[in-house]
């Protein structure tokens, strides 16, 4: 009790203003902490697209591979699944992608195609890790 009359006799502003920004610091620094023990399903995915001309000829590969009619109309947000494709077809125009670009798509990442997009952006990234 005789401490903390001592220290009540010794308050001043200034000591005040210290606490003070020492408190605020503190609680910043406990907000950034917990910022990055963010679980992993909580962080933001960044991704890019892949090019134009990368989409468009995936598109004229999947319609050869399902024998669209050319009066289809093909998108990167066009799913394989909605074009009549079965997982069998969905092999064979990942081995025509293969074919057509000169790479190697490994069954785990074949499995997380399902659109003409995912396509390309896989197809841009294995060609860009082939060059480097």
């Amino acid at each position: 009790m005789a401490h903390s009359l001592a220290a009540a006799a010794s308050f001043s502003p200034a000591a005040a203003r210290r606490q003070v920004t020492n408190v605020s610091f503190q609680s910043h620094r406990m907000t950034s902490v917990s910022i990055r023990s963010r679980p992993n399903s909580l962080r933001l995915k960044i991704c890019c697209s892949a090019k134009k001309e990368t989409v468009d000829k995936v598109c004229s590969i999947v319609k050869e591979q399902l024998a669209l009619p050319d009066g289809t109309a093909l998108s990167g947000e066009s799913k394989f699944a909605e074009l009549g494709a079965d997982s069998l077809d969905t092999v064979e125009i990942v081995m025509g992608l293969e074919e057509a670009f000169n790479i190697t798509v490994d069954e785990t990442s074949a499995q997380d195609i399902a659109t003409v997009q995912d396509a390309a952006d896989l197809i841009e990234k294995l060609v860009l890790e082939k060059a480097a």
